[in-house]
C-alpha cells in the first residue's frame, strides 16, 4: 500500500509523524507524508462561480495550484489573516491520481510523533452528523487533535472544481 494513502479510520497503524496546526480554537493534523510544502500567503486568483471556501488558484514555481480555505470549509468563523497564516501544500488522492492542493490554515503548531497508544477512533456525534473526514483523535501534551484524512476533505470538491486546475504529481516512493 503506497504510504500516500491512510490506514481505515480508529487504525493504531496510522501512528506516525503529522504536521499540525491551527483552525479558530481547534487543533489538527495531518500526515506529514501528505505534505508537499509549507508557504507564505500568497496572493490567490479568485475563480469565479466557485463555493466561498475555494478561495482560487496560485502559481507555485509554475503549477497552478487550487486553494481551499479549511476554516471556511468546516464552517469556521472567518478572522483575519495574521503573519501565521499560511498555505500547506499537500498531495490528494482524486480519481487514482495524486494532485496538489492549498489548504490555508490557521498557524502551524508542529512535526508531532503519534504513538499508536495516543490514537482513538474518531468520535460518533450522532445522527444527522459526519465525521468521516476525522481519520482519528490524538491525545498529544494533554490536549486532543483531530487528524484529518485530506483525501476525503476534498472528495466533494472533485464535482466542483474543474480537473484541469488540478497539477498531477508522481507518486513518491516514500517508506
Amino acid at each position: 500500500m503506497p504510504a500516500l494513502f491512510l490506514d481505515s479510520p480508529g487504525s493504531k497503524s496510522a501512528a506516525g509523524k503529522y504536521l499540525t496546526f491551527i483552525l479558530g480554537s481547534g487543533a489538527f493534523g495531518i500526515p506529514i507524508l501528505k505534505v508537499r510544502e509549507i508557504i507564505r500567503l500568497l496572493e490567490i486568483t479568485p475563480i469565479p462561480r466557485m463555493p466561498e471556501y475555494v478561495r482560487g488558484v496560485i502559481n507555485l514555481r509554475g503549477k497552478i495550484v487550487p486553494v481551499i480555505d479549511l476554516r471556511m470549509k468546516f464552517g469556521l468563523p472567518n478572522l483575519t489573516t495574521t503573519n501565521r497564516t499560511c498555505i500547506v501544500v499537500v498531495y490528494v488522492v482524486m480519481e487514482e491520481a495524486t494532485k496538489l492542493m492549498g489548504l490555508i490554515v490557521d498557524a502551524l503548531e508542529e512535526v508531532y510523533q503519534i504513538a499508536a497508544e495516543d490514537l482513538e477512533p474518531a468520535p460518533d456525534f450522532g445522527k444527522g452528523t459526519t465525521s468521516d473526514y476525522i481519520q482519528n483523535m490524538a491525545k498529544t501534551k494533554g490536549t486532543v487533535k483531530a487528524l484529518l484524512n485530506i483525501d476525503r476533505i476534498v472528495q466533494e470538491d472533485r464535482a466542483v472544481l474543474p480537473q484541469n486546475v488540478f497539477p498531477t504529481e508522481a507518486l513518491r516512493s516514500q517508506g
